[in-house]
């Protein structure tokens, strides 16, 4: 029982030095440092660990003063409707509100950091009624000359003895080729 509950201290601690000393490890940036970069039409895949593959479309629009970013992820992505991700500044934070078009939405607080050429959200919040620390990163990728992004959505259960992140999904934002979407 008392390792039981060393255990569980070492995972809320792990949990409360991730979300404070992130600053120490990259830099507390604005949702308009990041909305230009993947501003645009993206595909690619969509696949969480246990699921298969599945092509998707993403749109990610910026409103004009980089306070809002609306990222909406095809039909077919996890649920037979299409996903929208709405991120709004409120203060020193970042609101997400979550939309499957089945589910009641979800609303949650972030904050947002740059290291190197990532982006990270980072909030507490709950998973499958599992009340867990997320990660949302955006990681640039270059492949052929071309710029894409990595999408990862990751959780650190804190009902769980584990002292690591789990990938919960990740999407794959490749730019849309025009000229072949012309033919």
């Amino acid at each position: 029982m008392i390792l039981n509950c060393f255990k569980s201290i070492t995972c809320i601690l792990f949990g409360i030095i991730t979300l404070h000393c992130a600053p120490a490890l990259a830099n507390k940036v604005q949702l308009g440092q990041l909305c230009p970069l993947i501003s645009g039409q993206w595909q690619g895949s969509a696949a969480n660990p246990n699921g298969l593959s599945k092509q998707v479309t993403t749109s990610v629009l910026c409103s004009a003063d980089n306070n809002n970013m609306y990222i909406s992820i095809s039909q077919g992505a996890r649920f037979s409707n299409s996903e929208t991700w709405w991120f709004r500044v409120r203060g020193n934070e970042i609101e997400l509100i979550y939309s499957d078009g089945i589910n009641a939405d979800i609303s949650q607080l972030f904050t947002l950091y740059q290291q190197g050429d990532g982006f990270t959200f980072l909030g507490k919040g709950e998973i499958k009624q599992r009340p867990a620390l997320i990660r949302l990163s955006f990681d640039e990728q270059q492949t052929n000359n071309k710029t894409h992004w990595l999408w990862q959505q990751s959780a650190h259960f804190l009902d769980d003895d584990s002292d690591s992140y789990q990938v919960v999904r990740g999407i794959s934002l490749m730019a849309v080729d025009r000229h072949k979407s012309a033919q």
